[in-house]
């Protein structure tokens, strides 16, 4: 059984004055600048738990990456993440096309890639970087685990099947 780690970020803030208004339905994931791509992260803090490979299929756990801040659902060290984490993974066209199911299937890069539009709570949308947190869609206020706190090989018993997974 395998391990994955997936971190990424919510610039969302940053300057969405700059972007073009619904890039995401002008173009492809592999089309847009790293600003766009940035912006479309809802900062959910979803594929920050730590994820089982098993027999091929892909089980999400309440068992969170140490760094994940479990009140915003960000990651505390995301700019030096690769260095302190060394499995995490960066989510771009290539992390994709290998493995999407890595991702939650409310996650934007996934939605998008499946030819999904963007639902009305995330940021880009509701023009609130909370709506996501107000929809429940995100780790906060759910019951996780700081890795720290679980044994390698006691992963399976922190399954979880919430829907939004």
């Amino acid at each position: 059984m395998t391990e994955y780690k997936i971190v990424i970020t919510n610039t969302y803030q940053k300057g969405k004055e700059e972007v073009e208004p619904q890039f995401w339905k002008k173009k492809k994931l592999a089309e847009m600048s790293n600003q766009e791509w940035e912006l479309l992260c809802d900062g959910c803090g979803k594929c920050c738990l730590n994820k089982l490979d098993i027999d091929g299929k892909i089980y999400f756990t309440c068992v969170k990456c140490r760094f994940l801040d479990s009140k915003s659902c960000l990651c505390r060290i995301y700019e030096n993440r690769f260095e302190k984490v060394p499995d995490c993974r960066q989510v771009n066209m290539e992390a994709l096309k290998e493995r999407p199911k890595w991702l939650p299937k409310t996650c934007a890069y996934r939605l998008l890639e499946e030819g999904k539009d963007l639902p009305n709570w995330h940021p880009l949308i509701s023009g609130n970087k909370e709506s996501i947190h107000h929809a429940m869609q995100s780790v906060r206020g759910r019951l996780i685990i700081s890795e720290t706190e679980v044994k390698d090989d006691e992963y399976e018993d922190y399954i979880i099947d919430w829907k939004d997974i």
